[in-house]
């Protein structure tokens, strides 16, 4: 029984010296790639910081290790948009775990969680800003003009940065299976009912901004940040060790009212040693860009 027991000792002791130096080499990871993330963005710090984000999955899931390397990557920001918020309890809680992880980079960092969505494949979003730089204008809201004609209606969150204020629509389509330009088509809605806004429109679109989805949104002189750039992974890389697959995510912004100081993307698998690991975190990479009202 004795011996027993002392193998399952070692057994427990081997699995805890795993986990450390599971944790270890994740959070070194981290470390090393927040340097490039925090090089690519322009040191400047000029205009309004907005990175958005399809975070899968994102609730209990998410070890605290992960929580800790997507804080590395957007702490440089003013505000992060996230799509895939779990609808259940956890969905909150790690928002709140994140949060918790941006304060202690050394800036204070608030939040709101939106309700469900109310379609088929509900979820929750998320936005998060740094307070020194940015302020809450108003109750957010989802919106309700567009509830009954998509499943997931975009999170409507107004931020102020000194006299500048900025109205984000955060958007997640259905996947390319059930079309998501049906959906698409329908978001220069968000754009003519808020005429006095200085609109964002960011999110997972499931569709490059090249397809006819988007025509009316171009038809309202709005553009979006990336083109030609793709922006999830692959299950694996290819034979010329490509890991991106679609042109699925971007930042809508009206080129008459706002200028795009920077934009870019931050992918994120190379700070790990197969895509599989960097799935665990998200299957979707981050786009930034920095905008400022003409």
């Amino acid at each position: 029984m004795k011996g027993i027991c002392q193998a399952n000792k070692c057994k427990h002791v081997m699995r805890l010296h795993q986990f450390v130096i599971c944790s270890s080499l994740f959070f070194l990871l981290a470390s090393c790639y927040d340097s490039s993330a925090r090089r690519s963005k322009n040191d400047s710090k000029e205009g309004f910081g907005v990175v958005t984000w399809n975070i899968a999955n994102f609730g209990a899931s998410k070890s605290d290790a992960e929580i800790q390397f997507v804080a590395s990557i957007v702490k440089s920001y003013d505000v992060l948009a996230i799509q895939e918020v779990s609808t259940g309890p956890a969905g909150a809680q790690a928002v709140a775990r994140l949060d918790d992880e941006l304060d202690r980079t050394g800036a204070n960092w608030d939040y709101v969680v939106s309700d469900a969505t109310s379609g088929d494949g509900s979820e929750r979003y998320a936005v998060l800003w740094r307070t020194a730089s940015v302020k809450k204008v108003g109750t957010p809201v989802l919106c309700n003009a567009l509830a009954n004609t998509v499943n997931r209606e975009p999170f409507l969150v107004r931020l102020a940065e000194g006299m500048d204020t900025f109205l984000l629509a955060v958007f997640h389509a259905v996947p390319k299976s059930k079309n998501p330009n049906a959906e698409n088509v329908q978001l220069s809605l968000v754009d003519s009912l808020y005429e006095n806004d200085h609109v964002l429109l960011m999110g997972d679109f499931n569709a490059s901004w090249r397809t006819a989805g988007f025509s009316w949104l171009k038809r309202r002189n709005m553009c979006g940040v990336l083109v030609n750039q793709k922006t999830s992974l692959k299950q694996k890389p290819d034979e010329h060790g490509n890991t991106l697959a679609n042109e699925y995510d971007n930042i809508f912004y009206e080129m008459d009212e706002t200028k795009c100081v920077e934009y870019g993307i931050h992918n994120f698998a190379s700070a790990f040693v197969t895509l599989a690991e960097a799935r665990k975190v998200s299957d979707h990479i981050p786009v930034w860009a920095t905008f400022k009202v003409k």
